[in-house]
């Protein structure tokens, strides 16, 4: 298991101090703030938080799929094997989107054509990429259908998305997003509409691939128990800034950020995980536009104390290979310090 951004192989994805702004009547809100990340090859990386965090501005950052108006990357860089996908010609993204870098997004009824089968949809896709035969893709089609455990594959070729359930229109997506061998895969919340055992399926299914192609996989969820079955590493979001980043263990052992607390506290896999009870979190992710001085996150805090109310915190190295930005963990460590050396 990868143990860090630190460490280890160099980055098929970097993102250095990404801004993110929305352009609104409001004025200009800071949806992704000062973001950094990176994802190797072969390593999964979950990106957690509520809705309303960032994650999946983020991953359209990526994908450079923001929609303009009002989303607009106003920072920083996003490079892929050494480009800058912000500094890439439309034309030259579209030849890195579904080849080099492929995204699942929330809702497979939404994603795909509703007027088109799933065996052509899966063929233009291939063809986008591939200089084929309209029948070698054809062929190509059905072995992914078959990859991703669609029975009798070359049947449903001719299916209407329709005519699937949410897990198999799911399978499909996940097919159209694996047809060019893609060495990034991003998927946004891949298992939110499926039921627990369509879930366990899916994630089992996005493993299996992962470790049959070594291709890097980011993992955007609110659900902590999928992070649990699936990731090497977490950055947890709040706010539109990354607030704690750790190895998947690490963060489960001991969370430093309590609003990383606060989200295992309420998620009941996680929790059985740790043998402890379920405590909500009060309250709601702040507006973009309403801000507090400080921490974004004090209004919720259990442990908030003058300084979160009067200076925003910024993330620090902690312990090995783990950061956060939270002046309680910060009072924490240092307390735990100073009692192992008394």
């Amino acid at each position: 298991m990868i143990m860090g951004s630190t460490a280890g192989p160099t980055p098929i994805l970097s993102i250095e101090n990404l801004q993110v702004s929305l352009f609104t009547r409001r004025g200009v809100l800071p949806a992704v703030d000062g973001l950094s990340l990176t994802v190797s090859a072969g390593e999964t990386l979950a990106i957690v938080g509520e809705s309303g965090c960032g994650k999946s501005l983020t991953a359209l950052a990526i994908m450079r799929l923001l929609p303009n108006p009002p989303a607009k990357i106003v920072g920083g860089a996003v490079r892929f094997m050494g480009r800058d996908l912000a500094a890439l010609s439309e034309r030259e993204m579209q030849r890195v989107r579904g080849k080099d870098i492929s995204m699942i997004f929330q809702d497979p009824m939404t994603s795909l054509n509703p007027v088109v089968a799933v065996g052509d949809q899966l063929i233009e896709a291939i063809r986008r990429h591939n200089e084929v035969s309209r029948h070698e893709a054809r062929d190509r089609a059905v072995e992914l259908l078959r990859r991703v455990r669609i029975p009798d594959a070359e049947r449903r070729l001719n299916d209407y998305p329709h005519q699937m359930s949410g897990g198999m229109s799911q399978r499909v997506m996940i097919a159209m997003a694996i047809a060019c061998g893609p060495k990034l895969l991003i998927a946004d919340e891949p298992t939110t509409a499926l039921d627990v055992t369509i879930q366990a399926q899916i994630i089992e299914l996005m493993k299996e691939l992962q470790s049959s192609s070594d291709m890097g996989l980011i993992i955007i969820t609110h659900d902590l128990g999928v992070v649990a079955e699936v990731a090497d590493r977490v950055a947890v979001m709040y706010a539109g800034r990354k607030v704690e980043e750790a190895p998947v263990e690490a963060l489960f052992e001991r969370p430093l950020h309590r609003y990383t607390r606060g989200l295992l506290g309420a998620t009941p896999s996680a929790q059985r995980r740790r043998g402890s009870r379920l405590v909500e979190i009060t309250g709601n992710v702040p507006a973009l536009s309403d801000l507090p001085q400080g921490c974004a996150f004090q209004n919720r805090c259990p442990d908030v104390f003058d300084r979160c109310r009067a200076e925003r915190p910024q993330l620090a190295s902690l312990l090995p290979h783990r950061s956060a930005a939270c002046f309680a963990a910060e009072k924490e460590l240092s307390r735990d310090a100073a009692a192992i050396g008394a």
